[in-house]
C-alpha cells in the first residue's frame, strides 16, 4: 500500500509531457526554414550579419534542440522561441532582403507564414 501511494505521488510531480509537433506543424517550420535558405537575405544576429544559409543552418539547430525538448506545439512557437532572439545574449534577431530596411524576424517570419497558410 504504501508503495501504491508513493507512486502515485511521483506521479504528481513529473511534469507533463507535451506532444511531438504535429505533422501541420513539421510542414510549415520545414516551409519557412527552406524560405530563409532561399531568399537570398542577410540576417542579423549577436552583433554581425550571416547570410541566408548560415542563418537557415543556425535557426534547424535551434528548431531540433527545442523538439528533442518538446517545446513547439506550434509554428508560432518556433517563430517566437527560436527565431526572433538570440537565446545567449535576448538580442533580436533582423533580416534584411535587397538593400531594404531591417525588420525583425519574428514580423518577417510571421508575415511568411500568414501568406503560406492564406495560399
Amino acid at each position: 500500500m504504501a508503495g501504491a501511494v508513493a507512486m502515485s505521488l511521483s506521479l504528481l510531480v513529473v511534469p507533463i509531457a507535451h506532444s511531438a509537433p504535429s505533422t501541420e506543424v513539421q510542414v510549415e517550420i520545414s516551409f519557412l526554414l527552406g524560405y530563409i535558405e532561399g531568399s537570398g537575405c542577410e540576417f542579423y544576429r549577436n552583433g554581425s550579419w550571416y547570410n541566408s544559409k548560415a542563418a537557415q543552418a543556425h535557426l534547424r539547430e535551434k528548431y531540433k534542440y527545442m523538439a528533442a525538448r518538446n517545446l513547439i506545439s506550434t509554428t508560432e512557437n518556433f517563430i517566437d522561441g527560436a527565431a526572433t532572439e538570440s537565446s545567449l545574449t535576448g538580442q533580436p534577431y533582423a533580416v534584411k532582403c535587397n538593400g531594404f530596411k531591417a525588420i525583425s524576424s519574428n514580423k518577417w517570419l510571421h508575415d511568411e507564414l500568414a501568406r503560406l497558410r492564406n495560399y
